[in-house]
């Protein structure tokens, strides 16, 4: 008996372009055919694209320089004198920081990110979600990335003043954008920063995708249940430690 033909997948570019036009279609294809090298070269350029903005716009001793006064504004005059000594080391070891972390942030980041979905998903509501759909999922879901750092990259060259560049805060994208850094609640502050566009965006794509993977085996509110649990638990401590230490 002759076996019937199979429809082909969608193109790379296909999936690419489908990932902000039609996730539904795009997750389908992926979690059939699950890979992640091309997601992942392009999230690790743009990362490098930024860095490389911000050294020849703002200029890396510049980024030093601003973190290290946002740690001395409530430092004592003791405690400054002894910052001050080591914001050299500071300005040589930035650059060295932004490009590693370009580099080995996004594919360390989605596997931390995959397993634990992988746990969530498979281990608990017992979904058939393997690792390399979960990884898959994960590297096209950080698609959204591109805009922002071509959004962040026109920022920092349209800045009157390159020095007035928040590197932590590039895009006000977020509820934190509307609150004063300086006299609100440092807990309150980094979850309303928590509450961004483009993390939001990720968010429900992560969950679009973990639903394609798992058919009829879990819903859409149980995948994005999934996703949320495990980013409000992350968003909490980092808001508890930021509180604390503050």
């Amino acid at each position: 008996m002759a076996m019937e033909p199979q429809p082909a997948g969608l193109s790379e570019f296909s999936r690419l372009s489908g990932v902000f036009f039609e996730p539904k279609k795009a997750f389908a294809d992926i979690a059939q055919r699950p890979s992640w090298v091309v997601p992942m070269l392009l999230v690790i350029l743009a990362g490098l694209v930024f860095c490389v903005a911000v050294g020849q716009r703002i200029g890396w001793a510049n980024v030093a320089q601003q973190q290290m006064e946002a740690r001395m504004a409530k430092m004592t005059p003791e405690q400054r004198d002894q910052a001050q000594k080591g914001l050299e080391i500071s300005q040589k070891i930035t650059p060295v920081i932004g490009y590693v972390i370009a580099v080995v942030g996004p594919p360390i980041g989605y596997l931390i990110s995959a397993a634990v979905l992988m746990g969530i998903v498979s281990g608990i509501m017992s979904a058939p979600v393997k690792f390399k759909q979960a990884f898959a999922v994960m590297c096209y879901a950080g698609l959204p990335g591109l805009i922002f750092v071509v959004l962040a990259v026109v920022v920092i060259y349209l800045k009157a003043n390159p020095a007035d560049f928040d590197i932590q805060h590039p895009l006000a994208f977020n509820a934190g954008a509307l609150m004063d850094p300086q006299t609100s609640s440092k807990f309150l502050y980094t979850i309303a920063s928590a509450i961004d566009v483009f993390s939001i965006w990720k968010i429900l794509l992560i969950a679009v995708g973990l639903k394609a993977a798992a058919g009829k085996k879990l819903s859409f509110g149980g995948a994005l249940t999934a996703v949320l649990a495990p980013w409000v638990v992350l968003v909490l401590i980092g808001a508890t430690f930021a509180g604390m230490f503050s």
